[in-house]
């Protein structure tokens, strides 16, 4: 109990700051996702549609903001297997910008370790919440609850 109580907050710290980082400075976020949509259109061939940098610099604030907020519930104790899970699904466009890129990092190592840094970190922070998210701090599930109900209360057959 104590553990969960010192490691939610530390864990969630990551969160808040990068959530809070994209919200106070989206240009360098906006061009990395800007970056991620082009290598996702001529990886697939899809023609994804065309954002104006204001509505995608919008959709990047709010995204950090989402993150950021998610944050503070898991580290305040607040619904935290519900902020662990949302901030898992947030975390996973993180792994897709990041993604490595040859064609675009090929000849600048520094950017290459820089994208594979970040990639395998999203990667780790996800796994994270998934786990945090699937914490049931001991206590039973929902499914184990019910059939123990039902055996316990099965209506028994003496003949």
């Amino acid at each position: 109990m104590l553990l969960r109580r010192l490691a939610r907050p530390l864990f969630a710290s990551w969160f808040v700051a990068e959530g809070l980082d994209v919200v106070r400075h989206p240009a360098a976020h906006t061009a990395d996702v800007r970056g991620a949509l082009a290598m996702i259109q001529r990886r697939t061939g899809v023609e994804l549609p065309t954002l104006s940098d204001r509505q995608l610099t919008s959709a990047v604030q709010a995204h950090g903001v989402a993150i950021a907020g998610a944050g503070a519930l898991l580290a305040a104790g607040r619904a935290p297997r519900t902020a662990a899970l949302a901030l898992a699904v947030l975390t996973a466009p993180l792994v897709v910008v990041n993604l490595p890129d040859k064609e675009a990092d090929g000849r600048d190592k520094v950017l290459a370790k820089g994208r594979r840094e970040r990639f395998v970190r999203a990667l780790a922070f996800t796994g994270g919440a998934i786990l945090v998210g699937i914490d049931r701090e001991g206590r039973p599930g929902v499914s184990w609850r019910m059939h123990d109900a039902w055996d316990r209360h099965k209506p028994t057959t003496d003949d």
